[in-house]
Protein backbone atom coordinates (compact mmCIF):
# COMPACT_ATOMS: atom_id res chain seq x y z
CA UNK A 1 0.00 0.00 0.00
CA UNK A 2 1.33 3.44 -0.98
CA UNK A 3 2.22 5.63 1.98
CA UNK A 4 0.74 9.10 1.64
CA UNK A 5 3.12 12.06 1.43
CA UNK A 6 2.66 15.53 2.89
CA UNK A 7 4.73 18.64 2.48
CA UNK A 8 4.20 19.35 6.19
CA UNK A 9 3.32 17.09 9.09
CA UNK A 10 2.51 18.55 12.50
CA UNK A 11 2.73 16.19 15.48
CA UNK A 12 0.53 17.69 18.20
CA UNK A 13 -2.94 19.11 18.51
CA UNK A 14 -2.54 22.21 20.67
CA UNK A 15 -2.06 25.93 20.15
CA UNK A 16 1.46 25.67 18.69
CA UNK A 17 0.21 23.13 16.16
CA UNK A 18 -2.76 25.24 15.09
CA UNK A 19 -0.58 28.35 14.89
CA UNK A 20 1.88 26.49 12.67
CA UNK A 21 -0.89 25.98 10.11
CA UNK A 22 -1.35 29.75 9.96
CA UNK A 23 2.41 30.27 9.62
CA UNK A 24 2.76 27.74 6.82
CA UNK A 25 -0.12 29.24 4.86
CA UNK A 26 1.37 32.75 5.10
CA UNK A 27 4.27 31.49 2.99
CA UNK A 28 2.98 28.42 1.15
CA UNK A 29 -0.70 28.51 0.15
CA UNK A 30 -0.78 25.03 -1.37
CA UNK A 31 1.52 22.50 0.34
CA UNK A 32 -0.38 19.56 1.85
CA UNK A 33 -0.56 19.63 5.66
CA UNK A 34 -1.27 16.75 8.06
CA UNK A 35 -2.02 17.52 11.73
CA UNK A 36 -2.00 14.58 14.15
CA UNK A 37 -3.41 15.30 17.63
CA UNK A 38 -3.90 12.88 20.50
CA UNK A 39 -7.11 14.53 21.79
CA UNK A 40 -10.47 14.02 20.13
CA UNK A 41 -11.10 17.76 20.23
CA UNK A 42 -9.96 20.34 17.71
CA UNK A 43 -7.00 22.46 18.95
CA UNK A 44 -8.13 24.78 21.75
CA UNK A 45 -6.81 27.44 24.12
CA UNK A 46 -5.81 26.16 27.56
CA UNK A 47 -5.92 29.34 29.72
CA UNK A 48 -9.75 29.29 29.92
CA UNK A 49 -9.57 25.86 31.59
CA UNK A 50 -8.56 27.54 34.85
CA UNK A 51 -10.03 30.99 34.14
CA UNK A 52 -12.98 32.03 31.94
CA UNK A 53 -14.77 28.67 31.81
CA UNK A 54 -15.19 28.72 35.59
CA UNK A 55 -16.54 32.24 35.66
CA UNK A 56 -19.13 31.84 32.90
CA UNK A 57 -17.20 34.14 30.58
CA UNK A 58 -16.77 31.37 28.01
CA UNK A 59 -18.39 28.05 27.20
CA UNK A 60 -16.38 24.96 26.20
CA UNK A 61 -17.43 25.35 22.56
CA UNK A 62 -15.95 28.86 22.51
CA UNK A 63 -12.33 27.98 23.34
CA UNK A 64 -11.44 26.25 20.08
CA UNK A 65 -8.77 28.14 18.17
CA UNK A 66 -10.46 27.59 14.80
CA UNK A 67 -13.68 25.91 13.70
CA UNK A 68 -13.52 22.70 11.71
CA UNK A 69 -14.11 24.49 8.40
CA UNK A 70 -10.89 26.50 8.90
CA UNK A 71 -8.83 23.33 8.55
CA UNK A 72 -10.89 22.23 5.56
CA UNK A 73 -10.39 25.60 3.87
CA UNK A 74 -6.65 25.53 4.58
CA UNK A 75 -6.27 22.08 3.08
CA UNK A 76 -5.33 20.44 6.39
CA UNK A 77 -5.88 16.72 6.93
CA UNK A 78 -6.79 16.14 10.60
CA UNK A 79 -6.20 12.93 12.51
CA UNK A 80 -7.65 13.18 16.01
CA UNK A 81 -7.28 10.80 18.92
CA UNK A 82 -3.92 9.52 17.71
CA UNK A 83 -0.28 10.10 18.57
CA UNK A 84 2.81 10.12 16.43
CA UNK A 85 4.65 7.16 17.93
CA UNK A 86 7.78 7.02 15.76
CA UNK A 87 9.81 9.29 13.52
CA UNK A 88 12.38 8.12 10.98
CA UNK A 89 14.45 11.23 10.13
CA UNK A 90 16.47 9.36 7.49
CA UNK A 91 13.46 8.15 5.50
CA UNK A 92 11.45 11.24 6.52
CA UNK A 93 8.39 9.38 7.70
CA UNK A 94 6.26 9.06 10.81
CA UNK A 95 4.06 6.34 12.26
CA UNK A 96 0.95 6.85 14.38
CA UNK A 97 -0.52 4.76 17.15
CA UNK A 98 -3.24 3.75 14.69
CA UNK A 99 -0.66 1.99 12.51
CA UNK A 100 -0.60 4.68 9.82
CA UNK A 101 2.63 5.70 8.09
CA UNK A 102 3.11 9.06 6.36
CA UNK A 103 6.04 10.76 4.62
CA UNK A 104 6.95 14.39 5.15
CA UNK A 105 9.17 17.08 3.70
CA UNK A 106 9.10 19.13 6.91
CA UNK A 107 7.98 17.93 10.33
CA UNK A 108 6.99 19.94 13.41
CA UNK A 109 7.08 18.40 16.88
CA UNK A 110 4.47 20.38 18.81
CA UNK A 111 3.73 17.68 21.34
CA UNK A 112 3.72 20.05 24.33
CA UNK A 113 4.11 18.77 27.85
CA UNK A 114 2.55 16.22 30.17
CA UNK A 115 1.56 16.46 33.84
CA UNK A 116 4.07 15.20 36.37
CA UNK A 117 2.68 12.15 38.14
CA UNK A 118 3.20 12.12 41.90
CA UNK A 119 5.24 9.16 43.11
CA UNK A 120 2.98 8.38 46.06
CA UNK A 121 0.41 5.63 46.70
CA UNK A 122 -2.92 6.33 45.04
CA UNK A 123 -1.73 9.23 42.91
CA UNK A 124 -1.96 7.35 39.62
CA UNK A 125 -5.41 5.91 40.20
CA UNK A 126 -8.52 6.46 42.36
CA UNK A 127 -9.87 9.17 40.06
CA UNK A 128 -7.65 12.08 41.08
CA UNK A 129 -7.48 14.59 38.22
CA UNK A 130 -4.18 15.71 36.72
CA UNK A 131 -5.54 18.98 35.45
CA UNK A 132 -4.38 19.66 31.90
CA UNK A 133 -7.05 19.15 29.26
CA UNK A 134 -10.58 20.15 28.28
CA UNK A 135 -11.72 16.67 29.29
CA UNK A 136 -10.19 17.27 32.75
CA UNK A 137 -12.16 20.50 33.06
CA UNK A 138 -15.41 18.80 32.03
CA UNK A 139 -14.90 16.01 34.58
CA UNK A 140 -13.99 18.35 37.46
CA UNK A 141 -16.78 20.78 36.59
CA UNK A 142 -19.26 17.91 36.62
CA UNK A 143 -18.30 17.09 40.24
CA UNK A 144 -17.72 20.62 41.47
CA UNK A 145 -21.12 21.54 42.85
CA UNK A 146 -21.64 24.31 45.39
CA UNK A 147 -20.78 23.12 48.88
CA UNK A 148 -18.53 20.32 47.67
CA UNK A 149 -14.92 20.09 48.84
CA UNK A 150 -11.70 19.90 46.84
CA UNK A 151 -8.04 19.29 47.58
CA UNK A 152 -5.70 20.98 45.12
CA UNK A 153 -2.18 19.58 45.21
CA UNK A 154 0.39 22.07 43.98
CA UNK A 155 1.19 25.73 44.50
CA UNK A 156 2.17 26.94 41.03
CA UNK A 157 0.26 28.56 38.16
CA UNK A 158 -2.46 26.04 37.43
CA UNK A 159 -3.00 24.96 41.03
CA UNK A 160 -3.29 28.56 42.27
CA UNK A 161 -5.66 29.58 39.48
CA UNK A 162 -7.80 26.50 39.94
CA UNK A 163 -7.97 26.92 43.72
CA UNK A 164 -9.23 30.46 43.19
CA UNK A 165 -11.74 29.35 40.55
CA UNK A 166 -13.14 26.55 42.73
CA UNK A 167 -13.43 28.86 45.72
CA UNK A 168 -15.31 31.45 43.65
CA UNK A 169 -17.61 28.58 42.62
CA UNK A 170 -18.34 28.07 46.34
CA UNK A 171 -16.35 24.91 46.99
CA UNK A 172 -14.41 24.33 50.19
CA UNK A 173 -10.80 24.25 48.95
CA UNK A 174 -7.60 23.02 50.57
CA UNK A 175 -4.23 23.57 48.88
CA UNK A 176 -1.27 21.30 49.66
CA UNK A 177 2.20 22.19 48.37
CA UNK A 178 5.82 21.97 49.54
CA UNK A 179 6.81 25.59 48.91
CA UNK A 180 6.84 28.38 51.53
CA UNK A 181 3.99 30.26 49.78
CA UNK A 182 1.95 30.33 46.57
CA UNK A 183 3.95 30.59 43.31
CA UNK A 184 7.18 30.96 45.27
CA UNK A 185 9.33 30.43 42.18
CA UNK A 186 8.10 33.67 40.61
CA UNK A 187 6.76 35.90 43.41
CA UNK A 188 9.25 37.68 45.64
CA UNK A 189 8.70 36.85 49.29
CA UNK A 190 6.82 40.05 50.18
CA UNK A 191 4.34 39.64 47.32
CA UNK A 192 3.85 35.89 47.58
CA UNK A 193 3.05 36.02 51.28
CA UNK A 194 0.53 38.83 50.74
CA UNK A 195 -1.19 36.89 47.93
CA UNK A 196 -1.35 33.86 50.19
CA UNK A 197 -2.86 35.98 52.98
CA UNK A 198 -5.64 36.96 50.56
CA UNK A 199 -6.27 33.32 49.73
CA UNK A 200 -6.65 32.70 53.44
CA UNK A 201 -9.13 35.59 53.66
CA UNK A 202 -11.15 34.03 50.84
CA UNK A 203 -11.43 30.83 52.86
CA UNK A 204 -8.83 28.68 51.13
CA UNK A 205 -7.22 26.31 53.63
CA UNK A 206 -3.51 26.40 52.77
CA UNK A 207 -1.12 23.69 53.88
CA UNK A 208 2.21 25.07 52.73
CA UNK A 209 5.53 23.34 53.39
CA UNK A 210 3.54 20.10 53.15
CA UNK A 211 3.87 17.17 50.78
CA UNK A 212 1.15 14.63 50.08
CA UNK A 213 2.17 11.13 51.15
CA UNK A 214 -0.83 9.12 49.88
CA UNK A 215 -4.23 9.48 48.28
CA UNK A 216 -6.96 6.97 49.08
CA UNK A 217 -10.63 6.73 48.15
CA UNK A 218 -13.49 5.34 50.20
CA UNK A 219 -16.69 5.28 48.19
CA UNK A 220 -17.01 8.76 46.68
CA UNK A 221 -14.76 10.42 49.26
CA UNK A 222 -11.04 11.01 48.81
CA UNK A 223 -8.58 10.99 51.68
CA UNK A 224 -5.34 12.91 51.20
CA UNK A 225 -2.66 12.15 53.78
CA UNK A 226 0.33 14.47 54.11
CA UNK A 227 3.86 13.55 55.18
CA UNK A 228 3.27 15.26 58.53
CA UNK A 229 0.19 13.09 59.10
CA UNK A 230 -2.59 15.53 58.26
CA UNK A 231 -5.68 13.87 56.79
CA UNK A 232 -8.03 15.80 54.50
CA UNK A 233 -11.28 14.39 53.19
CA UNK A 234 -12.73 15.82 49.97
CA UNK A 235 -15.12 15.17 47.11
CA UNK A 236 -12.46 16.01 44.51
CA UNK A 237 -8.67 15.82 44.29
CA UNK A 238 -6.98 17.86 41.58
CA UNK A 239 -3.24 17.59 41.04
CA UNK A 240 -1.31 20.45 39.46
CA UNK A 241 2.25 19.53 40.34
CA UNK A 242 3.87 20.90 37.20
CA UNK A 243 4.56 19.50 33.76
CA UNK A 244 7.44 17.89 31.89
CA UNK A 245 8.19 18.44 28.20
CA UNK A 246 7.26 15.65 25.81
CA UNK A 247 10.71 14.69 24.54
CA UNK A 248 10.57 10.91 24.24
CA UNK A 249 9.52 10.90 20.58
CA UNK A 250 12.41 13.20 19.70
CA UNK A 251 14.93 11.35 21.85
CA UNK A 252 13.99 7.95 20.44
CA UNK A 253 14.39 9.38 16.93
CA UNK A 254 17.96 10.51 17.57
CA UNK A 255 17.06 14.19 17.92
CA UNK A 256 19.03 16.19 20.49
CA UNK A 257 17.15 16.80 23.73
CA UNK A 258 17.86 18.33 27.12
CA UNK A 259 15.25 20.07 29.22
CA UNK A 260 13.16 20.00 26.08
CA UNK A 261 13.85 19.47 22.39
CA UNK A 262 16.92 21.52 21.51
CA UNK A 263 16.31 23.95 18.62
CA UNK A 264 18.34 26.68 16.92
CA UNK A 265 17.15 30.28 16.40
CA UNK A 266 15.07 29.10 13.42
CA UNK A 267 13.38 26.45 15.62
CA UNK A 268 15.10 23.61 13.78
CA UNK A 269 16.15 20.56 15.75
CA UNK A 270 19.40 18.67 15.22
CA UNK A 271 17.69 17.32 12.08
CA UNK A 272 17.16 20.44 9.95
CA UNK A 273 13.91 19.24 8.36
CA UNK A 274 12.39 18.66 11.82
CA UNK A 275 11.26 21.62 13.92
CA UNK A 276 9.90 22.00 17.45
CA UNK A 277 7.71 24.68 19.03
CA UNK A 278 5.72 25.27 22.19
CA UNK A 279 6.13 23.79 25.67
CA UNK A 280 8.60 21.15 24.48
CA UNK A 281 11.09 23.46 22.71
CA UNK A 282 14.36 24.48 24.38
CA UNK A 283 15.16 27.57 22.32
CA UNK A 284 17.69 30.42 22.34
CA UNK A 285 15.84 33.26 24.08
CA UNK A 286 17.67 36.01 22.25
CA UNK A 287 16.74 38.95 24.48
CA UNK A 288 18.01 37.12 27.57
CA UNK A 289 21.00 35.42 25.95
CA UNK A 290 20.22 31.96 27.26
CA UNK A 291 18.44 28.76 26.30
CA UNK A 292 14.97 28.54 27.79
CA UNK A 293 11.77 26.58 27.62
CA UNK A 294 8.57 28.61 28.07
CA UNK A 295 5.32 26.87 29.04
CA UNK A 296 2.88 29.67 28.28
CA UNK A 297 0.11 30.50 25.83
CA UNK A 298 1.80 33.47 24.14
CA UNK A 299 4.95 31.50 23.40
CA UNK A 300 3.00 28.60 21.87
CA UNK A 301 0.96 31.04 19.78
CA UNK A 302 3.94 32.88 18.33
CA UNK A 303 6.54 30.12 18.26
CA UNK A 304 4.15 27.78 16.46
CA UNK A 305 3.47 30.38 13.80
CA UNK A 306 7.19 31.17 13.48
CA UNK A 307 8.02 27.48 13.06
CA UNK A 308 5.34 27.13 10.39
CA UNK A 309 6.72 30.07 8.44
CA UNK A 310 10.25 28.68 8.67
CA UNK A 311 9.14 25.22 7.60
CA UNK A 312 7.72 26.90 4.50
CA UNK A 313 11.00 28.69 3.80
CA UNK A 314 10.85 32.03 5.65
CA UNK A 315 14.17 31.53 7.48
CA UNK A 316 13.38 33.98 10.29
CA UNK A 317 15.08 33.72 13.70
CA UNK A 318 12.67 33.56 16.64
CA UNK A 319 13.38 36.84 18.42
CA UNK A 320 9.98 37.31 20.02
CA UNK A 321 9.69 37.89 23.79
CA UNK A 322 6.63 35.97 25.03
CA UNK A 323 4.63 37.23 27.98
CA UNK A 324 2.39 35.35 30.39
CA UNK A 325 -0.53 36.26 32.61
CA UNK A 326 -2.55 34.98 35.52
CA UNK A 327 -5.61 35.84 37.60
CA UNK A 328 -5.67 34.98 41.31
CA UNK A 329 -8.93 36.31 42.73
CA UNK A 330 -8.69 40.13 42.34
CA UNK A 331 -4.94 40.03 41.72
CA UNK A 332 -3.99 39.78 38.06
CA UNK A 333 -0.69 40.29 36.31
CA UNK A 334 1.14 40.23 33.01
CA UNK A 335 4.84 39.38 33.01
CA UNK A 336 7.66 39.20 30.49
CA UNK A 337 11.32 38.20 30.53
CA UNK A 338 13.12 36.31 33.27
CA UNK A 339 10.62 36.06 36.13
CA UNK A 340 12.56 34.28 38.85
CA UNK A 341 12.16 34.92 42.56
CA UNK A 342 15.84 34.15 43.17
CA UNK A 343 16.76 37.36 41.32
CA UNK A 344 17.01 40.73 43.03
CA UNK A 345 13.70 42.57 42.74
CA UNK A 346 12.56 46.15 42.95
CA UNK A 347 8.89 46.98 43.39
CA UNK A 348 7.35 50.26 42.20
CA UNK A 349 3.93 50.23 43.85
CA UNK A 350 0.95 52.49 43.39
CA UNK A 351 -0.81 50.29 45.95
CA UNK A 352 1.53 48.05 47.92
CA UNK A 353 1.52 44.39 46.89
CA UNK A 354 -1.47 45.04 44.64
CA UNK A 355 -0.97 47.59 41.86
CA UNK A 356 2.42 48.37 40.37
CA UNK A 357 5.45 46.80 38.72
CA UNK A 358 7.95 44.31 40.11
CA UNK A 359 11.30 44.43 38.30
CA UNK A 360 13.63 41.43 38.28
CA UNK A 361 17.30 42.43 38.15
CA UNK A 362 20.55 40.63 37.43
CA UNK A 363 23.88 42.47 37.65
CA UNK A 364 22.06 45.79 37.75
CA UNK A 365 20.11 45.10 34.54
CA UNK A 366 16.38 44.56 34.18
CA UNK A 367 15.79 40.97 33.11
CA UNK A 368 12.05 40.76 33.68
CA UNK A 369 9.01 42.72 34.76
CA UNK A 370 5.69 41.75 36.32
CA UNK A 371 2.89 44.28 35.86
CA UNK A 372 0.50 43.71 38.78
CA UNK A 373 -3.04 44.93 38.06
CA UNK A 374 -1.38 47.15 35.45
CA UNK A 375 -2.38 46.46 31.87
CA UNK A 376 -1.16 47.06 28.32
CA UNK A 377 2.42 47.84 29.34
CA UNK A 378 4.16 44.66 28.18
CA UNK A 379 5.80 46.39 25.20
CA UNK A 380 7.36 49.03 27.46
CA UNK A 381 8.74 46.28 29.68
CA UNK A 382 10.11 44.44 26.64
CA UNK A 383 11.91 47.60 25.48
CA UNK A 384 13.52 48.05 28.90
CA UNK A 385 14.76 44.45 28.94
CA UNK A 386 16.08 44.66 25.38
CA UNK A 387 18.13 47.77 26.23
CA UNK A 388 20.11 45.72 28.68
CA UNK A 389 21.54 48.80 30.33
CA UNK A 390 22.80 48.99 33.88
CA UNK A 391 20.32 51.06 35.86
CA UNK A 392 20.06 52.52 39.32
CA UNK A 393 17.01 51.41 41.22
CA UNK A 394 15.71 54.97 41.57
CA UNK A 395 15.33 55.27 37.79
CA UNK A 396 12.73 52.48 37.94
CA UNK A 397 10.34 54.70 39.89
CA UNK A 398 7.39 55.32 37.54
CA UNK A 399 9.42 53.95 34.62
CA UNK A 400 6.41 52.02 33.34
CA UNK A 401 3.44 53.46 35.27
Amino acid sequence: MEEKKFAYIIAGGGLAAASAVTGIREIDPNGAILLVGNELHLPYDRPPLSKQLWFGKKKPGEIFIHPKNFYDEQGVTLISGAMVTAVDPKLKKIATGKGQVFHYEKLLLATGSRPKILAIPGAAQNGAYYYRSLDDYLKVKNRAGEGKSAVVIGGGFIASELAAALTINKLDVTMVFPGPFICHRIFPDYLGREIQRRYDEKGVNILDKEKPAAIAKHGDIFLTITESGKRIESDIVVIGAGVAPETELARSSGIETGDGIVVNPYLQTSHPDIYAAGDNALFPYQALGRAMRVEHWDNALNQGKWAGRNMAGAREPYAYMPYFFSDLFEFGYEAVGEIDSTLETYADWQKENDTGVVYYLRNGRVRGAMMCNVWNQVDRARAMILKGEEINRGSLQEAII
